[in-house]
C-alpha cells in the first residue's frame, strides 16, 4: 500500500527517480530455482524484475513454483564459514535510518518512528514521510 492513496503511474515513476530507485524487468526469463538444504523451489516461465534502490539491487520473482525435494546427486555449495551472530538489536539498522534521515530530510527519532510503521522497509519509511500531509 502506497501511502497517501493512490497515484497515477507518471506521479510514481517520478516518486522512484526522486528516491534513487529504478524497476527494470528482466524478459524471456524460462526458469528461476530457488534452492535450501532439503527442497527446491522451481518457477517456470516467472515475471522477473530487478528493483534498485541506492545502488541496492533486489530481485522479485513473480509466479507459482513447484516444490520439490532436493535430489542426493545435485551438487551443494561448499558449507559457508560460521559467522558468529550478533546480539539481537532493538530498532532498525543505522543504515536504513541514515538513509531515511537524508533521503527524506527528517530528524533521527521521525526517521525511526517511520522505520518502525514501514515495519523496517526504508523506501517505504521515506515514501510514508514524503507523501503525507504538512
Amino acid at each position: 500500500m502506497i501511502p497517501g492513496g493512490p497515484r497515477n503511474p507518471r506521479e510514481m515513476a517520478q516518486m522512484m527517480r526522486r528516491l534513487g530507485m529504478s524497476s527494470e524487468a528482466i524478459p524471456d526469463v524460462e526458469e528461476v530455482v530457488v534452492r535450501t538444504r532439503t527442497k527446491e523451489h522451481v518457477f517456470q516461465k516467472p515475471e522477473v524484475t530487478i528493483l534498485t534502490v541506492q545502488g541496492v539491487r533486489s530481485y522479485q520473482v513473480v509466479g507459482t513454483p513447484t516444490v520439490r525435494p532436493r535430489s542426493a546427486d545435485a551438487p551443494t555449495a561448499a558449507p559457508a564459514a560460521e559467522v558468529p551472530s550478533a546480539p539481537p538489536s532493538r530498532g532498525p539498522p543505522e543504515d536504513d535510518i541514515r538513509l531515511v534521515m537524508e533521503q527524506a530530510n527528517v530528524p533521527r527519532e521521525e526517521a525511526v518512528e517511520a522505520l518502525l510503521q514501514a515495519k523496517g522497509e526504508p523506501a517505504e519509511a521515506i515514501m510514508k514521510i514524503l507523501t503525507r500531509d504538512r
